[in-house]
């Protein structure tokens, strides 16, 4: 799949989070359409099909996105998260 280059995808979450944070979507019709607009660019631009999935796929798109999971965090008690394995898993 092809995937929106990353600046592009900056633009949009920024665009979108500036639109929610003002409350677009209970603004005049202009407003929620250019949210709406925003938020089916974001999924067409993610391959996703809902607005929330498609903020997270961009985000973990975007230069310096690290992934958010526990599962890279050390099992035997120390709070320094494991080191990824090159090449993957």
């Amino acid at each position: 799949m092809l995937m929106a280059h990353p600046a592009v995808l900056q633009r949009l979450v920024e665009q979108y989070e500036a639109l929610r944070t003002l409350h677009a979507e209970a603004g005049d019709e202009a407003a929620r359409q250019r949210m709406d607009d925003v938020a089916y660019t974001l999924c067409v631009s993610t391959g996703t099909r809902d607005v929330d999935t498609a903020l997270i796929s961009a985000r973990y798109h975007l230069p310096g996105a690290r992934v958010q999971d526990d599962s890279l965090l050390a099992s035997d008690g120390d709070t320094e998260p494991a080191q990824p394995v090159p090449g993957g898993v």
